[in-house]
Formats: C-alpha cells, sequence, structure tokens
C-alpha cells in the first residue's frame, strides 16, 4: 500500500459468523497506520436483520464515504447494508454475496458435493457452532495452533435467524464491489467463491490462505481495501 496522511474514505470492517470484531485487529493496524478511518461492527450474528441494523448505526456515524468489508457471513449483511447512503464500494473477504432473496442457507445449498463440508454442529436451541475439534482444519489452518484454539473456544454462536435471512436489496447490483478469494478456503469453496464475485461483477483478487485469510493475512486484505477505497474516490471526484 502507499501511504497517505489524509484517506479519502472510511472503512467499515463487518466479521462473519463464528468470530467477533476483535479478529480484525491486523487489518485495522494496516489500515491505519496508511490513514483510514477504521470502525468495526461488533454484531451479534443472532438475525440478519438485527446484523445489518448495527451496521447501519456504525455507518449513520461516519464522517466521510465509506467502504463496507465483509468477511463470510459478513458479507449477507454488507449486501443488504451496503445501500446506505454513505457507502461508497463493497468488499468481500471469502464471502457470501447473495443476491436478492437468497441467505447464506440457500447459498450453501449450491456448494459442489465434493467440497470440504463445513463443521457445523447444534450450540443450543436456535443456533449453530463449530465443532471445536475440526475448527482449526475447517477455518484456520494458516494460523498458529495458539491462536486457532482462541478463536475455537471464543466463537459466537450463529443464529438460524442470520443463517436463513433474506437478503432483499443486493448493494452489489448499484455499487463497486471487490472480492478476496483465499484458495486453501476449507468453509466457503474458492470455486463457489468466483461464481459468486463473477455475478456481482466484482474485482478479485485471489490469495493463497485459508478462510482466516483476515487474521492470518492481514495486509493482503488491507491491500484489497485500500485499492477499493482509491477506486472510489477516483470515480466520485
Amino acid at each position: 500500500m502507499v501511504g497517505t496522511a489524509s484517506a479519502p474514505m472510511s472503512v467499515v470492517l463487518v466479521h462473519g459468523a463464528f468470530v467477533d470484531g476483535s479478529g480484525w485487529e491486523g487489518v485495522y493496524q494496516a489500515l491505519t497506520k496508511e490513514g483510514y478511518q477504521v470502525s468495526i461492527v461488533q454484531h451479534a450474528t443472532a438475525s440478519l436483520a438485527d446484523d445489518v441494523a448495527a451496521t447501519r448505526r456504525v455507518l449513520d456515524a461516519q464522517s466521510r464515504p465509506a467502504i463496507l468489508v465483509g468477511h463470510s457471513y459478513g458479507g449477507v449483511v454488507i449486501t443488504e447494508a451496503g445501500n446506505h447512503p454513505k457507502v461508497g464500494g463493497l468488499v468481500y473477504i471469502d464471502a457470501f454475496a447473495p443476491d436478492a432473496g437468497e441467505s447464506a442457507a440457500s447459498l450453501a445449498k449450491d456448494i459442489p458435493p465434493d467440497a470440504p463440508v463445513a463443521p457445523i454442529v447444534p450450540a443450543g436451541e436456535g443456533y449453530f457452532a463449530l465443532d471445536k475439534a475440526k475448527f482449526r482444519d475447517a477455518f484456520a489452518a494458516d494460523v498458529s495452533a495458539d491462536k486457532a484454539a482462541f478463536m475455537a473456544d471464543s466463537q459466537l454462536p450463529w443464529g438460524v435467524a442470520a443463517v436463513e435471512g433474506k437478503v432483499t436489496t443486493p448493494a452489489w447490483k448499484s455499487k463497486p464491489s471487490w472480492y478476496l478469494i483465499g484458495t486453501a478456503d476449507r468453509m466457503i469453496p474458492p470455486s463457489a467463491q468466483r461464481l459468486l464475485a463473477k455475478r456481482a461483477g466484482a474485482t478479485v483478487v485471489e490469495v493463497a490462505a485459508s478462510h482466516s485469510v483476515f487474521v492470518s493475512k492481514p495486509r493482503d486484505v488491507a491491500s484489497l481495501i485500500d485499492q477499493a477505497a482509491k477506486s472510489v474516490d477516483r470515480l466520485t471526484r
């Protein structure tokens, strides 16, 4: 990334299922060093409606136009919340990018039959979790064993109302988008991500990384966000 003392855009980061906003720390540090105003949405992943509302509240507070970034299920959230007038562009990180009427659940049904199966297990009435014994292999294979163990033990349950929440108006149809694909992702197969990115007309970058690329390779993630911000800034001048 090329530094700038006064980055023209703000950045809003939206986490996905089974994790919280703390996983963005490395991306946050890389972006703030470049002068970006960065906000992190802490949403409950209990229902899509509530998660979108939490994201919109953070967007309301932005003093600059925003690049809205979503990881995994966070891609569903930004697809809906990205219609906010302060959002200039969307960045998907190993994420779902639904069309109208689609959800994380419906997109998961289209995953190739020979793809790895995410070890999702019940976690009490109305919620899901990842099997802790399989968490690192499925979600964070390129993260240190100690870090992956912490992520597994501190995971945030994913609500059925979030899994099945349907997008009404996909923001990628009216706003430019970028997409980072982790080529070793074992949660959302890279082949499925490529199809979603193509449908959205997104600018695509591929990185050799797991589903936790935002943790393992934060500078790669920050670099794509920086690219998106500078592109949107040029388009709006």
